[in-house]
């Protein structure tokens, strides 16, 4: 039985490709091993979203490397399209394989090990055809519906390394969480490049959900990163039902209207506050994760005053801290303005601080409320963690759980840990 690690960088759409791949090998008799481990093969899922991950990829390739020189390197994802052949040319790295044929590594890996010397670009093209992903990474279950992107963000490189967006057919969509549920998943999160822009023969992502929550079986569903320019009226609907989890990561990158204007982003901040400031009014305890990139060419101290005053009045309870990162080939690049290094790590540190309180407001907010808690893991010294619906991480002492089971409890009080958490009590015991 062969040994084989696997290394995810990057977004949700990633970490699912990586969990359809490791089912894939685990049905195929490989064992998987962790990362750190000498095995026959190494798998790094690579993102290049940004310099810092271009490094960390890299950085992560030598580690393996350096692990097991004998060990088979497959590089895949975002970084593999974007620099093909200086990853070609890097020494102890047998495959690159583009985005494209990500779905055939296991065939790739399969030839390679009969003797022969595939070549990744002789297999087709398909974006979908993943095994359903059983042997994850995650108690969650990760599902696919879309690839790809159209809207061309002045900043962002994903239009040319991830290509035009395509939706994947209802009926695959809806199989492939059957498959899961009965796996025994409780948590399915859909994920792509461009998910709210999700559009098959007729059916939008509006009803796309609505088709999932009529789906038999306890679980609940949850959307991960979405733009802000794919909602309906009737979407808010949604969120009544139970199945549905009440957050969303709705991506601003600037509170600024002339700094979204030149990112050529498809919303003004004033549509934006007007969405989020509905969302709230209909359901107050609503969480709403964002982005914020700081220090785009041009971006003046009143812009990102702007900025951090719509995360202040918004109350993210998390926000993601992008420092702009010049892309090769974007419109961006050629931009006039561009800041130095340091006036970006201190805004940076101001929006992170700004995240940290708004957290904690959040959790006050939402303490003494009940919470579907799924647990996720249980340390050595019984401690059970997970989040719970509002996708509050939470920390409980119960005893007697099991990981993969939901659990009613009430957020109590915080914990101030590695990871900032809300500890809590069993809530059949508290009524």
């Amino acid at each position: 039985m062969k040994k084989i690690a696997f290394k995810t960088l990057g977004c949700r759409l990633n970490q699912y490709e990586t969990d359809a791949l490791a089912s894939r090998f685990h049905k195929g008799s490989y064992q998987i091993v962790n990362y750190n481990e000498p095995a026959d093969i190494y798998i790094v899922n690579t993102c290049t979203v940004t310099n810092q991950s271009d490094q960390k990829s890299r950085q992560t390739i030598h580690q393996a490397h350096k692990v097991n020189e004998q060990g088979l390197m497959v590089v895949t994802g975002c970084m593999a399209n974007n620099h093909k052949q200086s990853l070609l040319e890097t020494p102890g790295i047998d495959y690159v394989v583009d985005n494209e044929r990500k779905s055939s590594i296991f065939s790739i890996i399969e030839s390679h090990f009969r003797g022969e010397h595939p070549d990744p670009e002789g297999f087709d093209e398909d974006l979908f055809s993943y095994e359903p992903a059983f042997k994850t990474f995650h108690t969650r279950s990760l599902i696919k519906i879309q690839d790809g992107c159209d809207n061309f963000c002045t900043f962002c490189i994903i239009p040319s390394v991830r290509g035009r967006a395509v939706s994947r057919p209802v009926n695959a969509i809806l199989d492939n969480i059957r498959e899961v549920l009965d796996h025994g998943f409780k948590e399915v999160v859909l994920t792509g490049v461009n998910i709210g822009r999700y559009s098959f023969e007729g059916t939008s992502f509006e009803q796309l959900v609505a088709k999932i929550l009529e789906l038999p079986g306890d679980f609940r569903l949850r959307i991960s990163s979405i733009e802000p320019d794919g909602f309906t009226p009737h979407f808010f609907e949604l969120f009544q039902h139970e199945k549905l989890a009440p957050h969303l990561h709705l991506c601003l990158q600037s509170g600024s209207e002339a700094i979204l204007l030149k990112m050529r982003r498809m919303y003004t901040a004033r549509e934006f506050r007007q969405l989020a400031e509905k969302l709230r009014y209909r359901y107050p305890d609503f969480n709403l994760t964002t982005d914020i990139i700081v220090g785009f060419p041009g971006e003046t101290e009143k812009d990102f005053q702007e900025s951090l005053q719509m995360a202040k009045d918004l109350r993210f309870s998390h926000i993601h801290t992008f420092k702009y990162s010049v892309r090769s080939g974007t419109r961006a690049e050629r931009m006039d303005g561009h800041l130095l290094e340091k006036v970006k790590n201190q805004r940076s540190a101001l929006v992170r601080k700004l995240s940290d309180e708004n957290k904690l407001l959040y959790f006050e907010q939402m303490a003494g409320k009940p919470q579907r808690m799924l647990v996720e893991r249980i340390s050595a010294d019984g401690i059970a963690r997970g989040y719970g619906q509002s996708y509050i991480p939470l920390r409980t002492k119960i005893k007697g759980l099991e990981r993969n089971q939901f659990l009613d409890v009430v957020p109590d009080s915080v914990y101030f840990g590695k990871e900032t958490a809300m500890w809590t009590k069993d809530l059949r015991k508290t009524f």
